[in-house]
């Protein structure tokens, strides 16, 4: 056979019964990939220190160093055009939207562990360049090449860890990636602030060459680390599954829950390839917008529901507190050291995200993006008016850095991990990969958005909104606000299985009502021995054999 097959493949009717219990070591293995969203944040992170330091400033733009005298004019004369740093900051994001993009193909083809180790490579090479550079022109080429394995790496690792983990803890392990993302932010800001004062190359350089580490340690971790089971069910090696499955699981192949697992994954599989034939290369990435846009099941509004979720994710703001709060903060003129307040912005998204570790499994995904909303959106429009009415008064700009914390706190415990988590679990095995690289582009494509827009919203030579523009993020967290409630199903304590299931029997707004009733081993076909119909394995074996 193609894939080399078990003979026989256990199933089960019993709902409970498809998958092992959660034991430390299999924690440990899922929960190591999510160290990947360390250098998603700290590439994402230091940008925001760098361009407003004084040597940076000056390589860039020529302009000399204002004197200890110097005019609040003078002071705000120093500092990037707002086209240079919309470009800096933005060509990240492009290059993110294309890898991402990209990865989804590749991880179908090379499998998930291998498309991460290959991000990281990309992205250390685009790093190499922007340490080397001295100019505008190299800079923005490392940070678009580093982008493309960023955008690789994004994408993957939600895949990776969304196949591999338990679904009692899958919530809690993809929240532990954003979780690595508000790390690495936070890593970005203390080598910011330890080399803001240097009066050379090593000010900028530094904090661009540290995050090679990250990329060298999440590359190593992952040689060893197993691939997807699910990965080898779709390209039917459904003997590498099982025994990759057991390892996940930390059981002997013949365990009865390693066998019920895999039966229902292949079960599944089949299942969805007769609703939605596999064809050619154009076809399988055309399955992704089939269906009706009525059904809350079909392909097409899964996948209008993964892209739209990243692009509200983008939509709260937070990007601004974190790309350009050092710029605007210091434009207020009322706080002597706005670097220190970034790195309590970004100890607080810190501190604030392992929250979501309990919540998200404990109140549920759509719960969690519902009260992230509305907090978020309170606290923007609280910003607004205060920055709007009382903008001179430090007690006031003292009261806007506490709901900017607020805000920030509602945002690493609800938005921040949920729209990640869900994009991993809404997509049928068909069409996983190419789902959540489109989702995860869209991320990236909203990000860059807002990066080239910001500045010329804020900056005092263009738009100048200052604080204003705050009423634009709460405007657009109330839209993310009834966005959750029509349209996020929840998916808590679900294999991903179960989740296709309830998404063909039930609407959002019902879904935490729904429980699982049968297995999809059940539906396809059970031999009178209990195991899952030869045929079916075979066929799975013979259509991924063609991938």
């Amino acid at each position: 056979m193609p894939g080399g097959a078990i003979a026989d493949v256990a199933a089960t009717t019993d709902v409970e019964r498809i998958e092992a219990p959660v034991t430390w070591k299999a924690y440990l293995m899922c929960a190591f990939a999510a160290f990947g969203g360390i250098f998603f944040g700290y590439d994402s992170g230091y940008i925001n220190g760098v361009q407003s330091m004084p040597y940076f400033v000056h390589q860039q733009t020529g302009k000399r160093y204002p004197p200890a005298d110097a005019s609040d004019d003078e002071k705000d004369a120093f500092a990037l055009p707002s086209w240079r740093s919309s470009l800096i900051t933005s060509i990240l994001s492009c290059g993110t939207f294309f890898g991402a993009l990209i990865a989804g193909d590749l991880a179908d083809f090379i499998g998930r562990r291998m498309t991460i180790i290959a991000g990281c490579g990309v992205f250390i090479v685009g790093v190499i360049l922007q340490t080397a550079s001295a100019g505008l022109g190299l800079l923005v080429a490392g940070r678009l090449i580093a982008g493309f394995g960023v955008g690789f790496v994004s994408a993957i690792l939600i895949l990776y860890m969304s196949e591999c983990s338990p679904k009692k803890v899958r919530g809690a392990i993809v929240s532990g990636y954003q979780f690595c993302i508000t790390v690495g932010l936070l890593l970005a800001s203390c080598v910011d602030y330890g080399t803001q004062d240097r009066r050379d190359t090593g000010s900028y350089r530094i904090p661009i060459a540290v995050q090679m580490v990250w990329a060298i340690i999440l590359a190593a971790g992952l040689f060893v680390l197993p691939e997807s089971p699910r990965y080898f069910v779709k390209r039917g090696k459904i003997d590498r599954a099982g025994a990759v499955l057991a390892r996940l699981r930390g059981q002997p192949l013949d365990s009865d829950y390693v066998q019920h697992e895999l039966a229902e994954i292949v079960a599944n599989h089949e299942y969805e390839l007769q609703v939605v034939p596999q064809g050619s290369y154009f076809s399988s990435w055309a399955n992704c917008f089939k269906g009706s846009l009525f059904k809350s099941s079909s392909n097409v509004r899964r996948t209008i529901l993964g892209t739209s979720l990243q692009m509200m994710q983008q939509w709260t703001g937070i990007n601004f507190i974190f790309y350009f709060s050092t710029p605007f903060l210091q434009r207020l003129k009322t706080i002597d050291n706005v670097f220190l307040i970034s790195l309590i912005f970004t100890l607080v998204n810190v501190c604030s995200t392992p929250l979501s570790f309990y919540a998200i499994e404990r109140y549920g995904r759509r719960t969690l993006l519902l009260w992230g909303a509305l907090g978020m959106l309170v606290c923007e429009f609280l910003v607004a008016i205060m920055g709007t009415a009382a903008l001179d008064n430090k007690a006031v700009v003292r009261a806007m850095i506490a709901f900017i914390c607020f805000y920030i706190f509602f945002f690493a415990t609800t938005w921040g991990p949920g729209a990640w988590v869900v994009i991993g679990e809404i997509f049928p095995l068909p069409i996983r990969s190419r789902g959540v690289g489109l989702s995860t582009a869209s991320n990236w494509l909203w990000n860059c958005i807002i990066t080239v827009i910001t500045p010329y919203m804020v900056g005092e030579d263009k738009g100048n909104l200052g604080p204003k523009v705050f009423f634009i993020w709460g405007a657009l967290c109330s839209a993310a606000l009834v966005y959750t409630y029509f349209l996020v199903p929840e998916t808590k304590g679900l294999s991903l299985e179960q989740v296709d299931k309830m998404l063909e029997e039930t609407n959002a707004r019902n879904s935490a009502k729904w429980v699982p009733h049968t297995t999809f081993a059940a539906e396809m076909g059970l031999t009178e021995k209990g195991t899952l119909a030869k045929e079916i394995v075979e066929d799975v074996e013979r259509k991924g054999s063609v991938v």
